[in-house]
């Protein structure tokens, strides 16, 4: 079948509109969020339904025409970017952002892929409840591109990943075949769970068309605290002296470097430093219950004021209004696109058992600086789960070209990654692999768990036509 003949059946299938095929009209969707990636595609399709997902994923099958599936293009390893020479299309699944069904008395939701994350919160919290995932982009990511990825973000600790707020879904195969397990039940043992396949898989083993997702009951009462310290041993002791105050309550547990801190108060507008002088470390924390009179401030001053006898944090405040909470978070969440700007950065998203974070950071930091002196090494994360982000910033001017630029990029990740390996840990703990880590996960990844996955995918796509070149790197090269 020619290129002609097939996007004329695809336009035959979604109407002309929903085909979109000049440059002007694809741009935004080849280039991935942090602008490293610009791919090609024949078209740019936005389907309306799982059933046109499915006619659209059958044409191609029939005419060997590779598929990339897009929710709300924010990933950060270019995940959602076609970058293989065969041809490919590119599946936006925005026009499917229905809210199917809302059940308080089972605390369920049942939503479309293309429904964002915000829109999902707002419409929990309607009906006094709370689906808990939270991250930077969650007011222009999509729920479907969320579960392709297993996103984590800032509630992690108290009520996991993506993976642990499934409860089914539906999903579209290789073949076109509909795969509906869109069942919202807390207990199904009845055979495998090939939900969790999809969870995390990123498009490669099929699309992911809609999600019967798990919530909670809202929080009625909460308090957010930000203090500074010395040391990440020292978080780690007010970590455990945390959980002995509020114990599950804890929600949040996110450490900030004093770089990154720097960055964020240079770059970001309106943000404002809370204390009267740098610190090494800030951390910050928020527990939260669903009963209204919680006494949390109190059980918070305590906890600080303990913390601050014992020596382990030199100074601390807790927010009392939301406009005081939004600028704690703030500090926090606040960088988007500020990197690009201020530089030419190199972002890590690691993760290793929690007790080994004190010599993650001060092994990472020592090693990136002996290579490169010029780096400025910022890290934050999520100390509770584990999971530190490294970014290493340089000039724009520093790299005179781009080869130059993934050369030491790739000696940065080598870096990182021999000190995550030699601690238990893993390269990507919430970023996916995409494009970005396929050479990192060939390099650390157990070969029996690569073999396997790669078995997986075998099965499940024969043909290689579900987001190629995301996760593997050629049989050949690895």
């Amino acid at each position: 079948m020619s290129h002609t003949a097939f996007l004329a059946e695809l336009t035959s299938i979604l109407g002309e509109r929903y085909v979109l095929t000049e440059a002007v009209d694809t741009e935004l969707f080849l280039t991935d969020h942090r602008g490293r990636y610009h791919g090609k595609a024949l078209a740019v399709t936005r389907p309306a339904s799982t059933e046109e997902v499915s006619r659209v994923v059958k044409a191609c099958a029939r005419a060997g025409i590779a598929v990339v599936p897009q929710g709300g293009n924010t990933g950060l390893c270019g995940g959602a970017t076609p970058l293989e020479p065969r041809p490919a299309i590119v599946i936006r699944l925005d026009r499917m952002n229905a809210i199917r069904a809302v059940s308080p008395a089972e605390e369920t939701m049942v939503v479309e892929a293309g429904c964002i994350l915000a829109d999902i919160q707002a419409a929990a919290a309607k009906e006094g409840l709370l689906f808990p995932l939270s991250l930077g982009a969650e007011g222009s990511c999509q729920i479907g591109g969320n579960i392709a990825t297993n996103a984590g973000g800032i509630s992690v600790l108290r009520y996991g990943n993506t993976r642990q707020l499934v409860l089914g879904l539906e999903t579209v195969l290789a073949d076109g075949t509909v795969l509906d397990s869109l069942r919202r039940l807390r207990k199904d043992n009845a055979g495998y769970d090939l939900k969790q396949l999809f969870i995390g898989a990123e498009g490669t083993l099929g699309i992911v068309t809609g999600a019967a997702l798990k919530l909670f009951p809202g929080i009625r009462s909460r308090s957010i605290a930000m203090m500074q310290l010395s040391s990440v041993e020292d978080a780690l002791a007010m970590f455990a002296r945390a959980r002995k105050v509020f114990g599950e309550s804890i929600s949040s547990f996110e450490i900030i470097g004093s770089s990154y801190m720097d960055f964020v108060l240079r770059y970001v507008p309106g943000t404002v430093m809370p204390f009267g002088q740098k610190a090494p470390w800030y951390l910050l924390l928020e527990v939260g219950d669903s009963q209204p009179d919680t006494p949390f401030t109190d059980a918070m001053e305590g906890l600080l004021a303990e913390a601050f006898e014992a020596g382990l944090i030199s100074d601390a405040i807790i927010a009392s209004s939301l406009a005081q909470e939004e600028a704690i978070w703030k500090l926090r969440h606040g960088v988007t696109g500020e990197f690009k700007l201020a530089g030419k950065t190199m972002s890590h998203d690691t993760s290793v058992p929690v007790a080994e974070q004190p010599a993650f950071v001060t092994r990472v930091e020592n090693g990136v600086l002996a290579a490169f002196p010029d780096a400025n090494v910022m890290m934050v994360g999520h100390i509770g789960d584990g999971n530190i982000h490294v970014v290493v910033l340089f000039p724009h001017e520093r790299f005179a070209t781009s080869e130059a630029f993934e050369e030491a990029s790739d000696a940065i990740d080598v870096i990182i990654d021999n000190v995550a390996m030699e601690l238990g840990g893993s390269i990507t703990a919430e970023h996916g692999v995409g494009t970005t880590y396929r050479k990192r996960l060939a390099r650390t990844k157990n070969p029996a768990e690569l073999a396997l996955m790669r078995q997986i995918k075998a099965v499940l796509d024969p043909t290689d036509m579900m987001n190629p070149g995301k996760l593997f790197l050629p049989e050949a090269t690895t």
